[in-house]
């Protein structure tokens, strides 16, 4: 069954590459008490992809200030996201999750098996390792990462947020 929002987020363990530290193990049950930000793309090598990864990158440090931290995933093997990281997107920190079996993006409810990779697939998940957000879209049109990180601060209010809430703004209770 896949992942449903409102119910504990499935937990994982992985291979990932991260700038400067290399082969590094990922456990989504190690970042209980920090909210995540799990974001799946479909490709390495691809065209839209980089500038997803990119405009995360840029708002890092945006997560940082709302104590989330970023796990980027797709299901290209450790190889092939530490030629490209190292290659093409040296200004990514943070970690890039292979999960070349699929499993965890199946889990997520986001693989295409017959395609043998992801949707774009965004998961917003709270510090007690809840799922509280999930959107999904087809693979040729990248995410809105200043949309992500606005949904992301409004679950942190703890408070009912209007549509177009914006940080500042009221809440409705």
């Amino acid at each position: 069954m896949p992942a449903k929002v409102g119910l504990p987020a499935p937990d994982f363990e992985s291979d990932a590459y991260q700038k400067g530290k290399g082969r590094v193990k990922v456990r989504l049950s190690d970042y209980k008490g920090k909210w995540v930000v799990l974001f799946y793309y479909p490709l390495d090598f691809t065209f839209v992809c980089p500038t997803e990864i990119r405009a995360f990158a840029a708002a890092e440090k945006d997560f940082e200030k709302e104590k989330a931290v970023l796990l980027g995933a797709s299901c290209d093997s450790y190889a092939s996201h530490k030629n490209w990281f190292e290659r093409d997107l040296k200004e990514v920190e943070f970690p890039v999750i292979a999960d070349k079996s699929g499993r965890i993006a199946d889990e997520y409810g986001i693989l295409i098996p017959e395609k043998g990779f992801t949707l774009r697939g965004t998961f917003i998940i709270d510090d007690k390792g809840m799922l509280r957000h999930s959107t999904i879209n087809d693979d040729d049109v990248g995410r809105d990462v200043n949309e992500t990180l606005r949904t992301l601060k409004a679950f942190r209010t703890g408070k009912l947020c209007p549509a177009g809430w914006k940080e500042g703004d009221k809440t409705l209770n």
